[in-house]
């Protein structure tokens, strides 16, 4: 598998340029395994409507860069009525998820094992009740801004495919890519911050659960910062109280 790429679907378009990492130490052999047998049971098809992929009509939420799939699969197995599509190119990751949904019999996730850029034209504009992006590599010096996954015309496009009154949210425990994801963010005229005191985002969301990688920040003392937004009609924003470049980081 590990010499086989994931992704066969003819649609797929041509790559943009990615910058992270796509392989990692050696898969184990049940690992393997799931790639190979259960992964193209489970791929995203961005030529056919979620609605027939999934077998049903329920809200649709997007994760771009689900990392080890804990946080996707936490969410799906919490909201067993809704559905989700997972993107991410790290091919470990990949095989981390589909152990999560071997283990918890999870059927509501499909997964599209690449670049998340390579499928948004393809989504249904509104068709998504909210989109999440958790610890994405946060790419600290400055003179590799552009590598950051959020970017205005990834929003354009999350603004487009999310309906109104759907969410954004956005998660990071490192303090470049804290103020980057809030600013990058609160620019946008389609999306509304939601946030009205400081334990709005300096607390994670009841309804988000809880993964291994944030309790290990926590014991670092690495303070993570959660920022919801709304999808609006909007073309005003109201924002909480002071600078938002210097709130990322306070307790």
């Amino acid at each position: 598998m590990a010499d086989k790429d994931p992704v066969s679907i003819d649609v797929a378009p041509r790559s943009p340029r990615f910058f992270g990492r796509r392989k990692g130490r050696p898969l184990r052999q049940s690992m393997k395994r799931r790639l190979d047998e259960v992964l193209p049971k489970l791929v995203f098809d961005p030529s056919v409507s979620p609605n027939i992929q999934f077998g049903r009509h329920s809200d649709c939420f997007l994760e771009i860069g689900f990392g080890g799939g804990e946080h996707l699969a936490g969410l799906a197995a919490a909201m067993p009525d809704c559905d989700f599509i997972g993107a991410e190119p790290y091919i470990n990751g990949v095989a981390s998820l589909l152990r999560h949904i071997d283990e918890q019999q999870l059927g509501n996730i499909r997964i599209w094992p690449d670049d998340v850029r390579l499928i948004l034209p393809t989504i249904d504009t509104a068709s998504l009740a909210g989109a999440y992006i958790m610890f994405p590599d946060p790419w600290p010096k400055r003179r590799h801004a552009a590598r950051r996954i959020l970017q205005p015309a990834l929003l354009d496009q999350l603004a487009k495919i999310i309906r109104p009154g759907g969410k954004l949210v956005l998660a990071s425990d490192e303090p470049t890519a804290k103020s980057w994801l809030l600013q990058t963010a609160i620019l946008h005229f389609e999306f509304v911050w939601t946030a009205r005191r400081p334990a709005d985002w300096r607390q994670r969301p009841a309804d988000l659960p809880e993964t291994r990688y944030m309790k290990k920040a926590d014991r670092a003392e690495r303070q993570s910062s959660w920022f919801q937004f709304r999808r609006c009609e909007r073309y005003a924003q109201t924002t909480p109280k002071g600078n938002p470049k210097n709130m990322t980081d306070k307790r």
